[in-house]
């Protein structure tokens, strides 16, 4: 019987933090924590979906991880073939299936993607790569930002076998700036196992323009990330994320939490009403990463400027259903020299490998 290598690696005691889970899922890449008692009976389970429902709640990342744990979860005995585990998993729509023993102590866990191989995905996945990216000059002189080497490969590359990694087949890269040298190194995409098709853009449209040049129009659900975007998002997920809640336009943020360095002041006038040590700032920003449904391309006008929070905001005066996707993965933006340099370290690189 098939089990996670790494499973071991799965497991935290009941004291743990959010945080801690996160970094463990991280690691790990199985998108489920264990959490156990110290001589390893299983306690519950927490999945990637409960730590985002976690953070839409309004918990943060030091908040205990027992706030979300699901102590009824769904397990299998040593004994239970692969294939009856499969069908175990399809049957009840989860992608994880801890093992445990009679007394309920862990020994091993189950991952779909291990047991079988994911179906392909027939949505297409657009990369905006058309940007000049001035703020990395001088790197992006005489090379397209996406074509920058990360890890000894080109960012636009890292993006392409992520989200293949996923099932996904089908690629519309929208170019512009030395755009000819990102159809040169990707081609058609079949070095990769891919299917990539181009759309130029003849002026710069914006992180939302250029979806208005594709032809013909899509039937289906688009995956759009920056081209820019270091991450290990798992892109079928953010997908079934926006179909399973009925959106028009899913947008990824990440929780970005900013500690203030000093004591706040509260007041009333010139009353002091009260004191507040080094909040924590709470926020979501924008990762550059999205879920489409044809009928939000209708809010664009072809060839005419538009960037992302522009179309939302379109979308959301029409009535349109706009949601947030809470991400927690590893997420770089390759924005600056700084940044580029720091993703290119070995530690960066190891968070995203």
């Amino acid at each position: 019987m098939k089990k996670s290598v790494f499973w071991q690696r799965s497991v935290l005691l009941e004291s743990a933090s959010i945080h801690e889970a996160i970094e463990r899922m991280n690691e790990t890449a199985t998108q489920i924590v264990l959490v156990a008692s110290p001589d390893g009976i299983l306690k519950g389970t927490v999945t990637d979906g409960d730590i985002r429902r976690g953070l839409l709640a309004g918990m943060s990342l030091s908040s205990p991880l027992i706030r979300i744990l699901h102590r009824d979860a769904l397990v299998a005995p040593p004994q239970m073939s692969w294939e009856d585990a499969i069908q175990l998993m399809r049957a009840n729509r989860i992608h994880q299936l801890p093992v445990v023993d009679d007394q309920r102590r862990i020994v091993g866990l189950h991952l779909l993607n291990d047991l079988i191989e994911p179906d392909e995905k027939s949505n297409r996945v657009v990369i905006m790569a058309g940007g000049r990216g001035t703020r990395l000059l001088p790197h992006t002189e005489s090379c397209p930002k996406p074509l920058l080497p990360v890890a000894g490969k080109p960012i636009l590359e890292h993006i392409l076998t992520r989200a293949r990694e996923d099932g996904f087949r089908n690629f519309l890269v929208s170019i512009h700036y030395l755009g000819g040298m990102i159809k040169e190194h990707f081609g058609d995409g079949s070095h990769w196992g891919v299917r990539i098709e181009y759309v130029e853009e003849i002026h710069p449209l914006g992180t939302a323009g250029a979806l208005s040049l594709i032809q013909p129009k899509p039937s289906e659900s688009l995956v759009v990330t920056n081209g820019d975007i270091l991450t290990d998002i798992r892109y079928r997920e953010l997908l079934e994320f926006h179909q399973r809640h009925g959106a028009t336009a899913t947008m990824a943020a990440r929780l970005h939490e900013w500690q203030q360095p000093y004591g706040v002041v509260e007041t009333r006038g010139m009353e002091i009403v009260g004191f507040v040590e080094k909040p924590i700032v709470k926020s979501r920003v924008n990762a550059g990463i999205y879920v489409l449904e044809p009928s939000a391309l209708e809010s664009l006008v072809p060839g005419e400027f538009c960037d992302m929070p522009m179309l939302f905001q379109r979308l959301q005066k029409s009535g349109a259903r706009t949601i947030v996707y809470p991400m927690h993965e590893p997420w770089v933006d390759i924005g600056r020299p700084e940044d580029f340099s720091a993703t290119n370290s070995v530690r960066e690189i190891n968070k995203l490998s």
